[in-house]
């Protein structure tokens, strides 16, 4: 039996998306994706249909997870928002009570002065 030597000629390109991580891909990116496979795919092979819904419902389950993390984003900030208006609430209210303990304190002792 004769063994020869494979060599590949053929050479790797890489391509450049303007993607910078995985966050930055969207649903577009995901069909764009999926068409190219589908497109490169051996007609009398073709890839399984459940595979390829596997692949759908795993991408739409990270879009539902990616809004459902936008949305507590924004539940966030907007707590942080209502917290610090609480608090700005609270100092002027502590500020207001010493306004009017010390006015109060002014006019009992002007009290007992005019009465005395």
């Amino acid at each position: 039996m004769t063994v020869t030597s494979v060599t590949s000629t053929s050479s790797t390109t890489t391509s450049s998306s303007t993607a910078t991580s995985l966050e930055d891909l969207t649903s577009g990116d995901f069909l764009t994706l999926m068409l190219a496979q589908m497109e490169q795919q051996d007609p009398f092979n073709p890839v399984d249909q459940t595979e390829m819904l596997a692949q759908m419902a795993q991408f739409s389950s990270l879009a539902t997870t990616t809004d459902m993390a936008d949305t507590l984003s924004t539940i966030s900030t907007q707590l942080d928002t209502l917290n610090s208006t609480q608090t700005a609430t609270q100092e002027a209210v502590a500020a207001l009570a010493a306004q009017i303990e010390a006015q109060n304190a002014a006019s009992a002792q002007t009290d007992t002065t005019t009465s005395a």
